[in-house]
């Protein structure tokens, strides 16, 4: 294993949807802020289908890709679940198994340890 995929290891992705781009956009700088995430990535136009309450539905979000340390997902995770707006999000922990060394370097730098 590269020295690359090894220090990667260490960086999970948290998923999570969201109504709008405002909410992801005070969430991610909340996270960054409190440094729980070195990063978060936000893709607006997500179509979601899924049941809820019996019914299908079809909503349009936002998807956000929140990058931290294994070590604070879950406190990550916490403070992102105290300012998310639905009843009932997803979070997701997605491995991160490397990545370039410097990014990594930088990432480090920008999170709990």
């Amino acid at each position: 294993m590269s020295e690359t995929a090894r220090t990667g290891s260490e960086f999970v992705f948290v998923y999570t949807t969201l109504p709008d781009v405002e909410s992801a956009e005070e969430m991610a700088q909340a996270l960054v802020e409190s440094r729980l995430a070195a990063c978060a990535n936000i893709y607006p136009g997500v179509i979601s289908v899924y049941e809820w309450q019996g019914e299908v539905e079809r909503a349009e979000e936002v998807a956000m890709f929140i990058k931290t340390r294994r070590a604070i997902a879950e406190e990550t995770i916490a403070e992102a679940r105290k300012l998310h707006p639905y009843d009932m999000p997803a979070f997701l922990l997605l491995p991160i198994d490397g990545g370039h060394a410097d990014y990594l370097d930088w990432a480090r730098r920008q999170v709990k340890p």
